[in-house]
């Protein structure tokens, strides 16, 4: 009994769905031709503008925050290496070594108090700002499907109003769902009313109170930094001092053709071809075990049969290309019988969740962090909202391969792209 309960469910939430989408789906074709009236806010769209804008600013400067967290990393590994380099060429009975050493162990340690001092007081900070958009736009995305349903319920009242043989029954049903609709309409549209404004404004203020943190953290590190500097400057001043009047002669490696000791030689004028040694550079590799050059490499045991052996100059020895069949999440691709047989049909990609999503309606899918939706396209491409995808989760497609019990729409924006 219970099982032929839980079915019912199903195939009542299936039909329910269904019967949604194809009333969501009239009344947008009736708007847009120009049959149905569409209510129109035109304060609210607004707000909706400067949101998207918003969020396209916060986007790009938490992507070149990142980048310039990056770069710091990237320089205090270059200072490293570049530290490192003075400390192994910094003889031992040179004055100043201890010295040097020590600096080159502060200059570390400031590098990484200002990497860590970014992330802490900027990029912690930015991730928290642009956490409150994925929601925010769902529920945009939500309020605009339920206007849709308003206008539907009300244009359904209206036309039983006004036929000519009136069905009191159907009038009443009409209305009551007209006053629900209407009710979950203005709940979201109120509430986002009064949230948009109050974050809009509040962009100014992160804005300053970021590139201010920004702006102080980089004067602090470049006074420590100029310390530091003037102190590793001190300190080779220290050694040129001392070792100033020595004369350091850097002598030629003596050439394997250079005659012995007991030979003498003319010395060539300067400027003359003979003052200059002369480079040969050999471009002709020596064939292996007597192979002669443009002779076809054998194959290894290992090599494919689809290798294909590409001829070569007569003055090169030829080169061995070999082909390996392309593959995709562990599937051959190219090849035959490469069917993807495991996926739902009309399957595009894959995307994970990376915040928890409650639905709010029969045809919405209920996301948790970690799980993994094969996205497929919208049976009508009419009725997909702007933000949202339509899809099925991994988990439930591998129990069930019913796509009918299964897939459901999710805000694309608590998502993201995998392999």
């Amino acid at each position: 009994m219970a099982e032929m309960g839980s079915k019912g469910v199903t195939a009542g939430k299936i039909a329910s769905n269904v019967q949604k989408k194809l009333t969501r789906a009239q009344e947008k074709v009736l708007q847009k031709l120009g049959k149905a009236d569409e209510t129109k806010d035109e304060q609210f769209e607004q707000c909706v503008q400067n949101f998207n804008k918003q969020l396209t600013e916060g986007t790009r400067l938490q992507k070149d925050l990142r980048t310039y967290l990056a770069s710091v990393k990237a320089m205090h590994e270059a200072s490293k290496k570049l530290n490192e380099c003075l400390q192994e060429v910094y003889e031992p009975d040179w004055p100043g070594r201890d010295e040097a050493n020590k600096i080159a162990e502060n200059n570390d340690l400031l590098w990484m108090d200002y990497h860590q001092k970014l992330v802490d007081q900027a990029l912690l900070t930015m991730d928290t700002y642009l956490g409150q958009f994925p929601d925010i736009k769902s529920r945009i995305a939500k309020r605009g499907r339920k206007l849709v349903d308003y206008d539907s319920a009300r244009h359904h009242y209206e036309s039983l109003q006004t036929a000519k043989k009136k069905d009191e029954a159907k009038i009443a049903k009409a209305e009551e769902e007209l006053i629900k609709a209407q009710k979950v309409f203005e709940e979201m549209n109120v509430d986002l009313q009064e949230e948009l404004p109050s974050l809009w404004n509040s962009r100014v203020g992160f804005y300053v109170n970021t590139f201010q943190s920004i702006a102080g953290l980089e004067e602090n590190f470049h006074k420590e930094m100029s310390k530091l500097n003037q102190n590793l400057n001190d300190v080779l001043v220290g050694l040129e001092k001392q070792h100033g009047s020595n004369t350091f002669t850097v002598k030629a490696q003596p050439s394997d053709n250079a005659p012995a000791k007991g030979n003498k030689s003319p010395s060539p004028p300067d400027g003359s071809p003979a003052a200059t040694p002369e480079i040969r550079v050999n471009h002709e590799p020596e064939p292996a075990g007597g192979a002669t050059p443009g002779a076809t490499l054998p194959k290894s045991p290992s090599q494919p049969a689809e290798a294909s052996e590409v001829a070569a100059d007569p003055s090169l020895p030829a080169v061995v290309v070999e082909t390996f069949p392309a593959t995709v999440n562990g599937t051959v691709e190219g090849g035959s019988g490469a069917g993807r047989l495991d996926l739902p049909p009309g399957f595009m990609f894959k995307v994970q969740a990376q915040h928890d999503y409650t639905a709010t309606d029969t045809d919405e899918l209920q996301l948790k962090a970690g799980d993994v939706v094969l996205v497929i396209p919208f049976q009508n491409p009419e009725e997909q909202d702007e933000g949202w995808l339509m899809g099925v989760k991994e988990s439930d497609w591998n129990q069930h391969k019913e796509l009918e019990k299964c897939r459901g729409v999710f805000p694309e924006n608590f998502t993201e792209r995998v392999p």
